[in-house]
């Protein structure tokens, strides 16, 4: 029986593609190992949103020439698509595909052929459709858009990921029915720009959430991965209003909490303009959690401007943030902008803000202290089980093994090393 590793960097999109992979692998006969351990194929799903993901495929890629040099190397994705003149001349790599034939990868190691695909500059994709079947996890994602028109000045995912184009609406209804179906009762709805699923296509997000909802029978919570401020629409609010199935969680990037900033970055948004849409869904949901993505060190951020910044997160209040450095990429528009900020500077900032995001979450989930929450259980160690709340928030319970995949009502008793501890409720499936 032939083995198979995978590497999986970067964002949920990538997270779903490879567990089609590894789901189709192994419906082939194929058994999956460790990324560590020796391997007949390895798959690198890379990224390059950033320098130091794609430091970290280049890493993954001689990590798996050292484990086995006669192995089949598969590498795949967004940094295929960016920097493939550094890659096709890389006699190790077997298989090298970017943003499209993603759909062929699995047969193509079946059949053990070598192919690089010639990497286009056209942004114009069709959505591939990547089958996925149960995995071991307790929720699935499920990847229902893709590329992005949205051309942010530091991003490079425009040109890594191509056009916007969407799946439709028949086939996520039917893949997440057996998804469930599979005991998968959490679906996280998965893309580059959700918030444009459907675009140009007679279809919005909202219709989807609504078929889903209605139409898949054992469907307990459905999360969004994250959307942008700008899509959050009355009608995404009404919706989750009507239907406690939507998970009271929005992840939101803000970026930076500086108008001028915004601005140098082509953020379709103002901090007053983001406030006021937070306000509101706060109006609407009091105990919602609202986190954020944060940029410090974006090209001319100034002590003042990064300053500004701290000050909008805290008055924003955020349940926790995601804090990355700016990392400078070829080809887009900020790469040819002027003072870029010393690399120390923006270590110490980010030290700043991931301070502040600790501080932000130990307040938001001290709310929660003593209220009782609906916990998908997904973990199991050291005589405790751990899961997630509609809210986010990961929830251990002392006390035997119990079934993953299941529903439980825990009263959270504490807070303590960051995380909350409960007892149990109610056992039954909510």
């Amino acid at each position: 029986m032939k083995t198979f590793a995978i590497a999986t960097l970067g964002c949920k999109v990538n997270t779903f593609e490879s567990e089609s992979y590894i789901a189709s692998l192994k419906q082939k006969g194929y058994q999956e190992v460790d990324f560590k351990e020796v391997a007949d194929i390895y798959i690198i799903n890379t990224c390059s949103v950033t320098n130091t993901a794609a430091s970290k495929s280049r890493q993954k890629i001689h990590q798996a020439q050292r484990m086995n040099p006669d192995a089949m190397i598969c590498v795949v994705g967004c940094y295929v698509q960016t920097d493939a003149d550094s890659l096709e001349s890389m006699p190790a790599i077997d298989v090298l595909i970017g943003a499209k034939n993603k759909s062929k990868l699995v047969d193509i190691i079946d059949s053990s052929n070598q192919f690089k695909e010639q990497i286009e500059e056209s942004r114009d994709l069709d959505f591939e459709f990547l089958p996925l079947s149960s995995t071991d996890k307790t929720r699935a994602f499920l990847k229902i858009q893709d590329g992005c028109d949205q051309f942010c000045s530091y991003c490079i995912i425009p040109f890594a990921r191509g056009n916007e184009r969407s799946a439709s609406l028949d086939s996520l209804v039917t893949m997440a029915q057996d998804l469930v179906a599979s005991n998968h009762h959490e679906i996280v709805l998965s893309g580059i720009h959700i918030g444009r699923y459907g675009k140009g296509e007679g279809m919005d997000l909202v219709d989807l959430m609504k078929r889903l909802i209605e139409q898949v029978s054992g469907l307990k919570r459905l999360r969004l991965s994250s959307i942008e401020i700008t899509e959050i629409t009355d009608d995404l609010l009404d919706l989750m209003a009507s239907s406690d199935i939507i998970a009271r969680h929005l992840h939101i990037p803000i970026q930076s909490g500086c108008n001028t900033v915004l601005q140098r970055m082509n953020r379709p948004y103002t901090v007053e303009q983001y406030t006021q849409r937070v306000q509101e869904i706060r109006r609407r949901f009091p105990k919602i959690s609202i986190s954020t993505d944060v940029i410090v060190g974006f090209a001319g951020e100034s002590d003042e401007e990064f300053e500004e910044t701290v000050r909008t997160m805290r008055r924003l209040q955020f349940s926790f943030l995601h804090v990355f450095p700016y990392s400078l990429r070829k080809d887009t528009v900020a790469a040819s902008m002027d003072h870029h900020v010393d690399p120390s500077i923006k270590k110490q900032r980010v030290a700043q803000l991931s301070e502040l995001s600790k501080t932000l979450k130990s307040m938001y989930e001290m709310q929660f202290v003593n209220q009782e929450v609906w916990v998908l259980f997904d973990s199991y160690q050291s005589g405790k089980v751990t899961g997630f709340s509609s809210e986010y928030i990961a929830v251990s319970v002392l006390m035997d093994k119990r079934p993953l995949s299941q529903w439980y009502k825990v009263r959270i008793t504490y807070r303590a090393n960051h995380r909350c501890f409960g007892e149990l409720v109610q056992e039954e499936e909510k």
